[in-house]
């Protein structure tokens, strides 16, 4: 079973900046794709990045393109989420996420974190 495991969040003010880190227990076929999710108040699971292991390809949402900077370090499983210029419209629990594909994951990911929370105040 792959475990990921997410650090970083906390508190910022807007047009600060944070990184998220995820730790993967094991790079395997069934975990080519490792992104972050989030989640708002009231809200639904919201799509965020995305990046392959091996070529490092990324996805972005719309909503974050130029903002967030998504990386990985594959000697240590780990995958980053830089986030800059931050707005209380990013304020949620960020989750970490894998799949076989970024495609994959966009629709859903096998394989899931605990959270992290992330506020931003105005």
């Amino acid at each position: 079973q792959v475990q990921l495991v997410e650090s970083g969040g906390g508190l910022v003010q807007a047009g600060g900046s944070l990184r998220l880190s995820c730790v993967a227990s094991e790079r395997t076929f069934r975990t080519v794709a490792m992104g972050w999710f989030r989640q708002a108040p009231g809200k639904g699971r919201e799509f965020v990045a995305a990046i392959t292991w091996s070529f490092g390809s990324t996805s972005y949402a719309d909503s974050v393109k130029g903002r967030f900077t998504i990386s990985r370090d594959n000697a240590q499983n780990t995958v980053f989420l830089q986030m800059s210029s931050l707005k209380p419209e990013d304020t949620a629990v960020y989750y970490c996420a894998a799949d076989r594909s970024i495609l994959a994951l966009k629709t859903g990911g096998d394989y899931w974190g605990q959270g992290t929370q992330v506020t931003v105040s105005s």
